[in-house]
């Protein structure tokens, strides 16, 4: 019978021991602890270095996040500001004639859709006949009409959207079913 097959010769070997003869040294419990108490130190300091790190990041993206809202803002009133000139403008003209005051008012309404498309605001707009989208436009009433059921009769005012998102849906009448 071998060793390996014998209970008697069987002994309870330490880790990192290879024997009761081993030459290897014995690791004392007590350098043990400090050894892990040491890699403890370690890893809580990177921990917590880690969560502060963490913390910056949320810290500085959510200054981005708030600068980001503050310019476009900014940029979106600047885009407006020579549309208020051509308004107090079109007031200080103590004797302006109609006409004057008709291409004024056509000439402050371009710079108006111009700073509007310059934002990406867009008209919803839909022509007589287009099918009804709920998501682009408010039913104000159902008219009888020689069209199609559920489509716009007349747009009563117009929509707009921003970046495909509605900012406000067009009122529209919708041609009844028969």
């Amino acid at each position: 019978m071998s060793d390996a097959q014998n209970p008697q010769t069987n002994q309870q070997v330490a880790p990192g021991a290879e024997g009761p003869d081993s030459a290897a040294p014995q690791v004392s419990p007590a350098d043990r602890l400090a050894e892990l108490e040491a890699k403890h130190a370690e890893v809580a300091d990177a921990y917590l270095r880690a969560k502060a790190e963490v913390e910056n990041m949320r810290r500085r993206a959510d200054e981005e996040i708030a600068k980001a809202r503050k310019f476009a803002v900014e940029s979106f009133a600047e885009s407006l500001l020579p549309v208020k000139d051509s308004l107090e403008a079109a007031l200080a003209i103590q004797n302006a004639t109609n006409e004057q005051l008709l291409e004024g008012t056509h000439a402050t309404l371009r710079q108006l859709g111009a700073a509007l498309e310059r934002n990406k605001v867009v008209e919803v707009n839909p022509p007589a006949g287009t099918k009804f989208d709920p998501h682009q436009h408010q039913a104000i009433s159902m008219v009888p009409a020689e069209q199609e059921a559920n489509t716009v009769v007349a747009v009563l005012q117009k929509g707009y959207l921003i970046a495909d998102r509605v900012l406000r849906p067009a009122l529209v009448t919708v041609a009844a079913p028969r």
